[in-house]
């Protein structure tokens, strides 16, 4: 869906923007497609805690493969899944994990 309908209404409302919210639309919102708007859906989903199946269900998949595509692990879930099997905080596992998600 990036159409010349869709790339005109994403410039009236990066137009508009700043009107509403005094500031300039961030450069992600000139890009935006409506698509990209699924993969937060799953992410947010994901984050709340909601099963896969329910997941998978919301998103209309068949497969569990494309539900996971659409809602990927954030930085912070992967840090406490390695610090919930590491015993001792100066381990080399967890210093580079810490790392990554500070950076």
């Amino acid at each position: 869906m990036n159409n010349t309908g869709w790339q005109r209404a994403r410039k009236r409302a990066a137009a508009k923007y700043p009107e509403v919210f005094g500031r300039e639309a961030p450069e992600g919102f000139h890009t935006l497609h409506v698509h990209d708007l699924r993969h937060t859906f799953g992410r947010r989903l994901r984050s709340a805690g909601v099963s896969l199946e329910t997941r998978q269900d919301l998103l209309g998949h068949k497969n569990g493969n494309m539900t996971t595509h659409y809602s990927a692990a954030e930085l912070h879930d992967l840090y406490r899944a390695v610090q919930s099997i590491e015993t001792g905080e100066s381990s080399p596992l967890l210093r580079s994990v810490q790392k990554v998600c500070s950076a």
